[in-house]
């Protein structure tokens, strides 16, 4: 497969058809009406900015120079991109705000990120994608293909909507099974409301949905910590181990 084929490239999936939508509650456990879902294998979807010195993980600035901070970022992307391509699905496409570099395995669509604010580019990476998917983003380097594989088969079970809340009050990953639509345009985002406000949009779309487990992303250097501890035999976890010995601190 081509990793560099445009959006315009993508193949045409079929969403899966849902029943009429009017969900009467926000777990997964409840019984819906109408035609049961047809079961189409769900794609995988990384929402991703290249690694680049000044644009790429700045909050870790300081303690860490730009430049380091731009390569923890890659360590990020690297394991992020491994646990994605050690996950059996329909489909592995990095929607990227850049260019790839060697960093990128065999077997991704590159797509280019499209719209201005997060919720424009969450609505076209679904878009791209014509098929359910579950997008995660590269802050999440402790991510591997079991939490993801658990993940899919959440949406293959009936869900039409995951989420995998952060503790910053965000979330790390979503997946949709029918076309975006309404689900991401104007919920706020990068906030302390983010998770609350999209659960509230699934909810007034008769959504039926599921939450994820948990898991921290990395923003700052105490989230970058946390998470190299979780994961220790991660790339991650020994570049930052690298930096934090120079900078004598602990890892």
């Amino acid at each position: 497969m081509d990793h560099h084929r445009s959006s315009r490239s993508l193949r045409r999936a079929q969403w899966s058809l849902q029943g009429h939508g009017h969900s009467r509650g926000n777990s997964p456990h409840r019984t819906r009406h109408g035609p049961a879902p047809v079961k189409i294998d769900p794609a995988l979807i990384v929402l991703a900015k290249a690694p680049v010195a000044g644009r790429s993980k700045t909050r870790l600035h300081p303690p860490l120079t730009m430049s380091q901070a731009a390569e923890l970022a890659e360590a990020c992307l690297v394991d992020t991109l491994k646990a994605v391509a050690e996950t059996p699905s329909a489909g592995r496409y990095l929607v990227l705000d850049g260019k790839p570099g060697p960093w990128l395995p065999r077997g991704f669509d590159v797509v280019p990120q499209r719209g201005r604010g997060l919720d424009e580019r969450l609505t076209s990476a679904f878009e791209d994608a014509r098929t359910p998917s579950l997008l995660i983003g590269m802050d999440t380097p402790q991510i591997n293909a079991q939490l993801l594989d658990d993940a899919l088969a959440s949406l293959r079970a009936g869900s039409d909507a995951v989420l995998g809340p952060a503790p910053d009050g965000g979330y790390w990953a979503v997946g949709l099974k029918s076309q975006p639509g309404k689900a991401f345009m104007g919920v706020p985002m990068s906030a302390a409301i983010t998770l609350d406000a999209q659960v509230q949009r699934f909810k007034s779309l008769g959504l039926n949905w599921a939450l994820l487990p948990a898991l921290r992303d990395v923003d700052v250097w105490a989230d970058a910590l946390e998470v190299a501890a979780v994961a220790p035999a991660s790339r991650f976890a020994t570049e930052l181990s690298g930096m934090a010995q120079l900078l004598e601190q602990p890892a």
